[in-house]
Parts: structure tokens; C-alpha cells; sequence
């Protein structure tokens, strides 16, 4: 569809922080700091990992708790470093299909909420099942970077 992809994830490793009780604005501060240090060698093995993309955000519905995370790199996806930092941690993700909505700009919490809001839409509008309850924000770019910006909002495919 012009308006959404269906992708199929593999499974594949995480490293992510919880922040509650923020804006997700600040969650999403507070969180890539935190995630940002772990690859910078806030480490077991005081590795430096590199920085990759995307950098997602867990939405649930009625709750004040955002899950930020990173991708882990291919290459440290069998024995990712154990963290250091109590509130951060790596988690597998198990394979999922998942409904995709692109969009351009600087995405902010309420850009976000307003793109998901359309691809719930259209969804149900195709009938398609999906989990209502939570969606991810997922964002590809530096914050320096100012065109041509890319950002998702997922979905995932029951």
C-alpha cells in the first residue's frame, strides 16, 4: 500500500532503557543518553560500539513508562556487552511482522501520536489486526541532520 509497508523482522538483540514518569520528549532525552553512553564503553568489556539506527521509542497507551532503545550492531548481535548501568539492558526481540508508516520532518511526541493515529486507521479501515494497545516510534536521524529526515511509526501485524 502506498500509505504503509508490512515488514518481516528477524529476531534480533536490543539494548534498552526504561524512563518513567517523564514527557516522552524527556523520556526520549533521558533515554538516549543513557543508551548512548552503553556504546561509548559504559560496558562490561568497556567496548565502543557503533551508533545505529533506528533509535525506537515504545508507546503504550495510557501509560507514562517509554522503552527507548537501540539496535544492536550485526556484529555484537551474539554476545552483546553487559551493560553497566543498572537501567539499561538487552533484550531480544523475537521475529514480528509489522506495519510501517513513514513520514518525513522533525517528529515530535504529538507528530508521532498523529501518524500512528492515521496508520490505526487505515488498518482497521483494511481490516487488518494489529496490537492497539502499543506502538514504536522509530527515528534514523541525527539531530543535526535538518533534510530529507526519515521517522516510523510501527505496528504490530497479530
Amino acid at each position: 500500500a502506498k500509505d504503509y509497508e508490512l515488514r518481516q523482522y528477524e529476531t534480533a538483540k536490543w539494548v534498552s532503557t526504561v524512563i518513567r514518569g517523564e514527557t516522552q520528549k524527556e523520556a526520549m532525552r533521558q533515554g538516549f543518553w543513557k543508551l548512548f553512553h552503553y556504546i561509548q564503553g559504559k560496558n562490561e568489556k568497556e567496548m565502543k560500539i557503533d551508533m545505529t539506527v533506528p533509535v525506537t521509542c515504545l508507546v503504550k497507551s495510557g501509560c507514562a513508562d517509554f522503552k527507548i532503545s537501540f539496535f544492536v550492531p550485526f556484529e555484537h548481535q551474539d554476545s552483546p556487552p553487559q551493560p553497566t548501568d543498572s537501567d539499561v539492558f538487552t533484550e531480544e526481540r523475537k521475529a514480528a511482522a509489522i506495519f510501517v508508516r513513514s513520514f518525513g520532518g522533525f517528529a515530535s511526541p504529538d507528530k508521532y501520536a498523529e501518524e500512528a493515529e492515521v496508520l490505526a486507521r487505515i488498518l482497521r479501515n483494511r481490516g487488518q489486526p494489529f496490537h492497539e494497545d502499543f506502538y514504536y516510534t522509530a527515528g534514523y536521524d541525527s539531530p543535526f541532520k535538518l533534510f530529507n529526515r526519515h521517522n516510523e511509526v510501527w505496528y504490530f501485524k497479530k
